[in-house]
């Protein structure tokens, strides 16, 4: 699903209403028809009190329909208009007539206005600003949001919380609605899915409203969310005839004494997700534990005993994971610059190795080209520097991968997926999985899928994908504080059978 900027769905708006030769009004009316129809089939009538506050551009007009409708339905409304400027829409002033002709009359709050009662057992209703803002909302008005959001009332948010821009991290995070629910209209916005703005947003839920399909199709966007229908077209079924040369041979190079864990996870999960042959490359206080943890694992050693001192690798893998526990040591950092300088195959390098590029950001232009780096925010800030917000983040992580040509995927809530220009947000995954040992996971998921024949783009957004979907069949049976990494491991099968799993309403018809 793409992830349009404000200015493309003010675009496709105005196509809309271009190419069915209707008025905005009727826009907005379909708009709210569909806000309305989505409360209506919830609360059934339930005589609840809804408390609407309506800006007074196109937001406050959805919510003046909204108003009208729940009315006429024969609600417990109360509608504010929150008049924070002397310029007013069109379609705001036409539906305020309406809603006026239906004997409802808003009151209006401007800056001396008392602050209004809300009860916790309320519904409140945000349409005070949509995507259109942009500068922080006078103090006033701050503090009007700041009531609501003190109030712990059930508050519903028109297309975005008013307060949080949809291009920018918001200028004041005080004065940004806390929603319980945000109606988003056609397409998402990606302010829901960032660390520092998805905290505004609890739930989210697309109303198709009938935006122009055409433009929507042919438009092309910086952002895409990932889901089941954008990842099923990528795998790749197996040949009944095929064997396991078919599936490439993997090395898991890492771990250092007390950390040949790291290993263990990312060469079980490489195995798991389908690479035909793995081999780990590790010092020798691993040995033994690794191959009696993983008897599938063959094992390569150095000459050290306790780290990594120089790798060989006496054949060309498919793919190369390589970071995980691997620590600093001064010859380990050797060793791993003279790998890089003689290795060709794609790698996915994950933790220390991450840790190593960033203290010696020479070695990055001997990183293969399309190689694959798998940072968390704090790796990510030491190998593109500090950031003042999610949007600067995310254009200074894409700078540096057009830079070396590189895939960078930056693990989170939502991870994203940065290559070619180009972001896709991750829509799986849960907290539980804020675990040691997650990421050397998916660094081993990403490796095996590239042995095994996926692209390296193709095989970052699908093994992050799949990771979160493992992680979300484990917390279902274990909850989030017991989710281990292993336990991300062991349900990655079921996260692959959970890809073709019909769903019960399309089992039912069938039968």
């Amino acid at each position: 699903m793409k992830i349009f900027s404000a200015e493309q769905i003010y675009q496709a708006d105005k196509s809309t209403i271009q190419k069915e030769k209707i008025k905005s009004e009727e826009l907005m009316e379909r708009a709210a028809t569909q806000l309305f129809e989505w409360m209506h089939s919830r609360l059934r009538g339930t005589q609840v009190k809804i408390q609407l506050f309506c800006g007074i551009g196109n937001n406050g007009g959805d919510g003046l329909v909204l108003a009208r409708k729940l009315n006429e339905h024969g609600y417990s409304i109360k509608v504010y208009v929150v008049n924070y400027s002397d310029k007013r829409s069109e379609d705001f002033l036409l539906n305020l007539e309406r809603l006026k002709d239906g004997k409802v009359w808003p009151d209006f709050i401007n800056e001396e206005s008392e602050l209004p009662k809300i009860s916790p057992n309320d519904i409140v209703v945000d349409a005070i600003f949509g995507i259109g803002l942009n500068r922080a909302p006078d103090e006033w008005v701050g503090n009007l949001i700041k009531h609501i959001n003190n109030s712990r009332a059930f508050t519903l948010s028109v297309d975005v919380p008013s307060g949080l821009p949809v291009d920018r991290g918001p200028w004041e995070p005080s004065y940004v609605i806390n929603s319980s629910y945000v109606l988003s209209f056609q397409v998402p916005k990606l302010v829901f899915f960032l660390p520092r703005t998805g905290v505004y947003v609890n739930q989210w839920e697309i109303l198709d409203i009938g935006l122009d399909q055409d433009y929507i199709s042919n438009t092309e966007t910086d952002f895409e969310l990932i889901g089941r229908p954008e990842v099923l077209p990528m795998y790749r079924p197996r040949l009944k005839f095929s064997h396991k040369g078919n599936y490439g041979h993997s090395v898991i190079v890492g771990g250092s004494y007390g950390k040949i864990g790291a290993v263990q996870l990312a060469a079980s999960s490489c195995l798991s997700v389908g690479s035909g042959l793995v081999t780990a490359f590790i010092p020798k206080c691993g040995y033994n534990s690794l191959q009696t943890a993983i008897p599938e694992v063959m094992v390569l050693t150095g000459s050290r005993e306790k780290n990594i001192s120089g790798i060989e690798i006496p054949f060309e893998p498919s793919v190369i994971g390589v970071g995980v526990g691997i620590g600093q040591d001064d010859d380990t950092i050797s060793a791993f610059g003279t790998f890089l300088k003689k290795m060709d195959s794609p790698m996915v390098i994950d933790a220390d190795g991450l840790n190593i590029l960033s203290q010696n950001p020479e070695m990055l232009s001997d990183v293969p080209e399309l190689s694959v780096l798998t940072p968390h925010p704090k790796e990510l800030e030491r190998l593109i520097g500090h950031w003042s917000s999610d949007f600067e983040k995310l254009e200074k992580a894409k700078t540096f991968a057009a830079q070396y040509n590189l895939i960078v995927v930056i693990k989170g809530a939502h991870t994203v997926t940065l290559f070619n220009g180009k972001g896709y947000v991750n829509t799986t995954g849960n907290p539980g999985m804020a675990t040691a040992g997650s990421g050397d996971v998916l660094t081993g998921m990403i490796t095996g899928l590239i042995a095994q024949g996926y692209s390296t783009v193709e095989a970052s957004i699908f093994g992050v994908y799949l990771h979160g979907l493992a992680g979300d069949l484990a917390a279902s049976t274990k909850g989030y504080e017991a989710l281990k990494a292993s336990t991300l491991v062991e349900h990655i099968g079921s996260a692959f059978s959970e890809l073709f799993r019909q769903p019960e309403m399309e089992q039912k018809d069938k039968s």
